[in-house]
């Protein structure tokens, strides 16, 4: 069975998955749900990339589940900060495989993103081991630093949400999550279509078509949330280049991924990781398995079975002390320049 009451946030001991747990407990307060805080590792092969805590024998388990257990503990100081339920759980093998195996019963995965090494790096690197590409569930993917970088800001609310929109099934599927995320914060949400670079969109006939395609995906969203502001972009270009300047603007991208080929391969293929690797804001990924597996489902007979991973076999919950509060100041002020301020206001 698939936990929707529950948002799977990543941690590797790199400020970046603090970040993103920060933002998944953020996220998880505004609507109610707990959250799980895993930390994964595999012995031998991997030890000595999996943390960035400092790892000190090869093969040595105990250390290696020491040095998570620490991990979990500062990551659960972020998120008991904010006041979520947070379980912390540890899980033994390759990262990559297994977070995808976890994928399939999970409604959401959080995972923070520095560029390279690390969790982070396992996890998005190459096409053959993307989560966001191959996971059963949407991913949300949040930044660290800017290309330049200069460490950002995350709001603690929503207030405006961009989407990709095409006519595949995981692009629609991406429209129709961003509506429900968007009204969910009262936010405004910006629907971009990004055609080829070579479409007259000055030519009313054209300009037309593309319009009455868009409006057509909208119909049902409309329908759902007649309140819910929406402006509609259509512009020729680059995708990657329009979502990814569309997140300097916007507190979350969202993007619809088949994987390869097609809008949303260009956003996914061994040229796309752009947007992740340079959106300022988190981006919402909605891949095309967990598309496809919500077809299955809904086609399943009620004494059907589908498919998910053993959660017994791959994660051990390990129930850790949170840090200490000079501990979680510390991490706080090396993921957020305005945390401090943050808390300060949230206190008075």
């Amino acid at each position: 069975m698939v936990n929707d009451k529950t948002i799977l946030v990543g941690v590797d001991g790199s400020h970046a998955s603090y970040k993103a747990t920060w933002w998944a407990a953020n996220y998880a307060k505004h609507v109610g749900l707990s959250l799980q805080i895993v930390c994964a590792y595999s012995l031998p092969s991997y030890a000595a990339v999996s943390f960035d805590a400092t790892y000190t024998a090869m093969g040595d388990d105990n250390a290696a589940h020491a040095d998570a257990q620490e991990i979990l503990s500062k990551a659960k100081a972020i998120a008991d900060e904010q006041g979520v339920d947070a379980q912390t759980l540890i899980v033994t093998g390759d990262p990559s495989s297994v977070f995808v195996e976890l994928s399939r019963n999970y409604s959401l995965i959080v995972i923070g993103n520095r560029g390279k090494g690390g969790l982070a790096e396992r996890l998005l690197g190459t096409t053959s081991s993307s989560l966001p590409a191959y996971a059963y569930c949407p991913i949300v993917v949040v930044p660290y630093t800017d290309d330049e970088g200069n460490l950002m800001h995350l709001n603690n609310v929503i207030t405006r949400v961009a989407v990709g929109s095409d006519d595949t099934k995981w692009g629609i599927r991406a429209l129709q999550l961003a509506a429900d995320f968007t009204n969910s914060w009262g936010a405004e949400l910006d629907v971009i279509t990004v055609v080829p670079s070579n479409t007259n969109l000055e030519d009313a006939d054209v300009r037309h078509q593309f319009e009455e395609a868009l409006d057509e995906r909208l119909a049902p969203i409309t329908a759902k949330y007649p309140d819910l502001k929406i402006r509609k972009t259509i512009v020729a270009g680059n995708a990657v280049e329009t979502l990814t300047r569309a997140s300097r603007d916007h507190d979350m991208v969202v993007v619809g991924s088949c994987g390869r080929g097609g809008f949303t391969g260009l956003l996914f293929n061994s040229t796309s990781q752009g947007l992740l690797q340079h959106s300022v804001s988190p981006v919402y990924v909605v891949p095309r398995k967990f598309v496809e597996t919500e077809a299955s489902r809904a086609a399943a007979e009620p004494d059907q079975d589908v498919q998910t991973a053993s959660i017994d076999e791959l994660v051990k919950e390990v129930p850790v002390d949170r840090a200490g509060e000079d501990v979680e100041r510390e991490i706080e002020s090396n993921i957020d320049p305005q945390a401090a301020a943050y808390r300060d206001r949230r206190n008075d």
